[in-house]
């Protein structure tokens, strides 16, 4: 009796889990596994697997990756909750491990404090210039420029102490390298991290998961830390060409992995650095690898290219991009000209309108210049010029530099651009500059801020009428403690005025300014405020309506 009892309870338990399933939280990842019926001799080229979940009328079908023997692994990250069906499909429709098999997913609330979970995956919205998550919150983009971070130089130690260091600081976004690296001479020994080679053969036909499983690791981390990784999948410099080296078929195969790999976390991809500007206008090989990416990405994550120009749209054009990554200069006197932060402005212009943002411009202390004041200047001309946010980026960093290991060559008969650290470039004072002029954002509804250069001429503006205003004044020669003139306040709001100090976030408050208006005046003046800086150096005004 009490062997059937138990038996009977076996089964109850039994049908529980075939009657439920799965569990997970919505945007966590759920990951489960098949394995084939089949080996292949190159499964990574000889078939693909997709799993279609499925939640009423509405359908994902997600890419898996091949995980090495005959296993296969799928990722979701569920965008709603409630109950979900999921079945594995295969393009080898003989394989009975891979095709078939329909299982059931039951997915909750998501419960913990990941602003990334919380809010949802970070997308762009048709006519918006910022970023947001999937439940309409903003999303304030400060990137910091990882590219060649995956690779051994930078060890698992050295990553999680520069994840720390620049959540500290609020940075919202690490750009980083998942492929051909820039300057690597493609696979060189150098691109390895701890699993070897990303790709066993030189034409990236045989994958090597795991160079993958060690990259899932870092990727996992950073998402964990609240930071988005923007996935960079290759390279397209003449020097570093990965389309002249690997053609439009294997790019594409390679960011099917990576999509299978990494789409179900909180990610932004980046085609390739440095292609050609027509890619965004869907012209050319790799607007064919744009076009193919989005069409098997199933939550449609933010999509652009790393070129030195905006958009240029034409009546035929067809936009394979979402959001407009632009470029500046590396001479840091270049980099804080007029027709410099120009290239922010037009972009913000042009429609239809998408956020817009700087995705490499002078490092600090790339080649022994582009220190904390250039930085500033940088970020802020980026910030009030229309920018839905910011790349920074450092020497050291960007190519994992080591004692012994520089990690960076030129076009220029291979020479290294610096010798610097990615330790030391952890500390370079920009960094903690622009973290704070991030929280000073923050602190207002960046996200509704309008350019308006005719606030206050000679510096940056923008701002809400009648509610905020932010103004940069830029540094100047020593000696000097003229303040901007800001014109036209509006005639019936009282001001609170501070100067911020963009070094140290310290405030310098100066007052009340009065409205002009009288009860029962037909008309007033519009008001104008000009007063010394502090000291003289940059400054933000920042000018509030009076509570």
């Amino acid at each position: 009796m009490r062997n059937k009892l138990s038996i009977m309870s076996g089964l109850c338990v039994l049908m529980q889990a075939v009657s439920y399933g799965a569990e997970s939280a919505q945007w966590e990842v759920f990951e489960t596994s098949y394995e084939s019926a089949k080996a292949y001799p190159n499964a990574f080229t000889e078939v693909e697997v997709d799993v279609v979940f499925k939640q009423g009328e509405r359908q994902w079908k997600v890419p898996a990756f091949w995980a090495g023997d005959k296993k296969w692994t799928v990722r979701f990250a569920p965008p709603v909750q409630g109950k979900f069906t999921y079945r594995v499909e295969c393009t080898d429709k003989a394989n009975p491990g891979l095709n078939g098999k329909e299982q059931t997913l039951s997915v909750a609330a998501y419960k913990g404090d990941n602003p990334l979970l919380k809010h949802g995956f970070v997308r762009t919205s048709p006519g918006k210039t910022y970023f947001e998550h999937a439940d309409g919150t903003p999303f304030l983009w400060l990137g910091d420029t990882w590219w060649k971070c995956l690779c051994k130089r930078m060890t698992w130690e050295g990553f999680q102490e520069l994840t720390a260091n620049r959540k500290a600081k609020g940075f919202s976004v690490v750009q980083i390298v998942c492929g051909p690296y820039p300057d690597e001479n493609f696979f060189a020994p150098s691109l390895e991290n701890e699993g070897g080679q990303p790709y066993l053969a030189n034409d990236m036909s045989v994958v090597n998961p795991k160079y993958f499983d060690y990259a899932d690791r870092r990727f996992k981390h950073l998402v964990d830390a609240g930071i988005v990784p923007a996935i960079v999948g290759a390279w397209g410099r003449g020097d570093c060409n990965s389309m002249e080296k690997f053609g439009a078929v294997n790019i594409k195969r390679h960011w099917r992995y990576l999509i299978a790999r990494y789409g179900a976390y909180p990610v932004i991809w980046i085609l390739a650095g440095e292609i050609p500007e027509e890619t965004k206008a869907g012209q050319g090989p790799w607007a064919e690898v744009a076009t193919y990416l989005r069409s098997i990405d199933p939550y449609h994550h933010p999509l652009t290219c790393h070129t030195g120009q905006g958009r240029r749209v034409a009546k035929d054009d067809i936009p394979v991009i979402d959001f407009d990554m632009v470029g500046g200069n590396h001479d840091e006197r270049i980099a804080v000209e007029p027709q410099t932060v120009a290239i922010v402005s037009s972009a913000y212009s042009t429609k239809p309108q998408m956020p817009v943002l700087v995705g490499e411009t002078c490092y600090e202390g790339h080649m022994q210049q582009g220190f904390g004041d250039v930085q500033r200047r940088m970020f802020w001309g980026s910030i009030l010029s229309g920018a839905g946010g910011h790349t920074y980026g450092a020497a050291g960093i960007w190519h994992a530099g080591v004692e012994g290991d520089h990690g960076n060559w030129g076009a220029w008969n291979r020479q290294p651009y610096d010798w610097t650290t990615w330790k030391e470039g952890m500390n370079y004072p920009g960094s903690t500059q622009l973290g704070l002029g991030k929280k000073l954002l923050e602190q207002y509804p960046w996200h509704r801020f309008v350019p308006h250069p005719e606030w206050a001429p000679g510096c940056l503006a923008a701002g809400i009428p009648g509610e905020v205003r932010l103004i940069y004044l830029p540094r100047r020669n020593v000696y000097n403690w003229d303040g901007p003139e800001v014109m036209d306040l509006e005639p019936d709001i009282d001001w609170h005025v501070y100067y911020w100090d963009p070094v140290a976030g310290r405030k310098f408050d100066q007052g009340v300014i009065k409205a002009t208006a009288k009860p029962g005046d037909a008309s007033a003046k519009p008001v104008s405020f000009k007063k010394n800086v502090p000291s003289p150096q940059d400054w933000v005004l920042v000018l509030e309506k009076e509570k």
